[in-house]
């Protein structure tokens, strides 16, 4: 009887801790070769620290790294590579400036002289091109591609330097609903030529459609291993959370109302003085959401910071009640905010709190010169930790502690926060922006039950989000964002992912007139 073949990776006991932080408790698991083996958890299960220690970001206090049944030492993504282990990150490590080839070979210079680590490089592109339907122009330049594309280039650059482990943190989050189909396909196709494939994700659908195995952490250590065959998304959330997570929303149908914001013409352009957002028409009701869909830079982020008074609109105009926004009379976030137009912006450590302040203190952002937290400025600190100590308690913000600093609160109850503090504001119109991005399966939970609540209160809500799952859940209108033109809407019950995302890469032809492509359509 032949021998069994040792698994292409086995951790035993990895332990790692930041100071007080302990990221990794004596974590075990053991990973199948020629397998896809899916690692999911909360925001902090330990899960990436667990996959950088693999691939050399960091090096464990404890335990040991087996590849392929031997026992190896791996302290820098050198190491990692010299065992056969590659890692394709969430955020390209591109060159935009340098041709496909180029990229390939970067870091990987067979000498002195370029040309011949060209020509071989452009030989071994080919063979894996071929081999794994991976295929990419090697002379077109990097920032030309788009996204799917540009994930190849990261994968063959994997596959290049002799990878046989590949390790995929969050691979779909740029991609459309077909470019993920395509993403899946080749990585299928990487396992079945014996590839090890490890992914990290917080989409349980795709661990679902994908995956071999799956592996849950939560709080630093692996609580379950399943067969995907074996197992649901319910029971996977529920191993995540500790508890049962309701996936579906109860979502009673909408009451708009009059309209609360109405745009018409918008365009923005930037300081090159190219057009980011392209005559914009768009109208929010109240008692409505309104949700944007599309692939992240399509003129999504622009718009929200023009509807929020960050940037005043180049062209066309935006009216809110009686008062009308153009260029020649624009509006800043104070005056947007007396307007009642509250807003929770893509990135909340950039521009939704101070890392540095209090809970107390990030709860009341941009409302802290209202009474009673000011009054002849000066700030009354005991008003302003109860305020936020109610705020905590409402919208389970986690530690309940207002004197915590922000930036010692996990990215889901950072979002939480800013949440509450924005709807607490009772404002006439909200805008979201990734309402869940870096957000654990139990807070987006709650998050959405938050934003369901404020729309049936009456508040008009726009969302943008990258996550077609989450747009189509929350909305009762979707709007598509391509080029930085709306150039599709459908009625948020009878959306499908589909049409959506052929939108969503503006090729889209509506039924009626399958002879040509539309630029702005209305899906049956």
């Amino acid at each position: 009887m032949s021998t069994p073949a040792p698994p292409a990776v086995e951790l035993r006991a990895i332990d790692k801790s930041f100071g007080p932080v302990h990221a990794n408790r004596s974590v075990s698991l053991s990973i199948a070769r020629g397998s896809i083996t899916g690692i999911i958890g909360e925001n902090g299960a330990g899960k990436s620290t667990l996959m950088s220690i693999l691939y050399g970001l960091y090096e464990a206090d404890s335990g040991e790294i087996l590849i392929d049944g031997q026992a190896v030492r791996i302290r820098s993504p050198r190491d990692a590579i010299a065992h056969g282990i590659g890692m394709v990150h969430q955020h390209f490590m591109l060159i935009d400036t340098f041709t496909v080839l180029e990229n390939m070979v970067l870091g990987a210079e067979t000498g002195p002289v370029l040309r011949p680590s060209l020509e071989s490089a452009r030989r071994e592109l080919e063979r894996l091109g071929n081999d794994y339907g991976l295929r990419v122009d090697p002379d077109a330049m990097v920032g030309d591609l788009p996204v799917s594309e540009q994930q190849r280039v990261e994968i063959l650059k994997v596959l290049y330097r002799g990878a046989r482990i590949l390790i995929l943190d969050e691979p779909s989050a740029v991609l459309t609903p077909q470019e993920t189909e395509q993403l899946f396909r080749i990585l299928q196709a990487l396992r079945d030529r014996g590839a090890t494939v490890v992914l990290i994700t917080h989409k349980l659908r795709e661990i679902m459609a994908v995956t071999d195995a799956v592996f849950v952490m939560r709080h630093g250590e692996v609580v379950a291993e399943r067969r995907t065959a074996d197992t649901s998304s319910e029971e996977l959330a529920e191993l995540m959370v500790g508890r049962k997570v309701r996936l579906e929303l109860d979502k009673t149908p909408p009451h708009a109302g009059a309209p609360a914001l109405v745009a018409h013409g918008l365009g923005l352009r930037d300081s090159r003085g190219i057009a980011v957002l392209d005559g914009i028409d768009l109208t929010l009701r109240a008692g409505e959401i309104v949700g944007i869909a599309g692939v992240s830079g399509n003129g999504q982020s622009e718009l929200l910071e023009v509807l929020a008074g960050i940037r005043p609109p180049t062209v066309g105009r935006l009216t809110i009640g009686a008062r009308t926004i153009d260029a020649a009379h624009p509006a800043g976030p104070a005056e947007m905010r007396a307007l009642g137009v509250a807003h929770v912006p893509e990135d909340r450590h950039r521009y939704g709190l101070v890392a540095p302040f209090e809970a107390a203190e990030s709860a009341l952002l941009g409302y802290h010169d209202k009474a009673p937290f000011s009054s002849h400025g000066l700030m009354h600190h005991r008003a302003m930790v109860d305020h936020c100590a109610a705020l905590m308690e409402r919208f389970d913000v986690r530690p309940r502690r207002p004197e915590l600093r922000s930036a010692n609160f996990s990215g889901g109850n950072q979002q939480k926060l800013i949440l509450a503090r924005e709807i607490a504001a009772q404002p006439r119109i909200l805008l979201v922006g990734q309402p869940t991005r870096g957000v654990d399966i139990g807070a987006i939970e709650f998050i959405h039950r938050q934003l369901l609540a404020a729309r049936d209160a009456g508040c008009a809500i726009l969302v943008v989000s990258v996550e077609l799952d989450e747009v189509m859940a929350l909305s009762d209108r979707i709007l598509v964002m391509y080029g930085g033109r709306i150039v599709g809407e459908v009625a948020g019950e009878t959306a499908d992912e589909r049409t959506l995302g052929l939108m969503m890469a503006n090729v889209w032809t509506p039924p009626e007139a399958p002879e040509r492509q539309s630029t702005a359509v209305t899906a049956p």
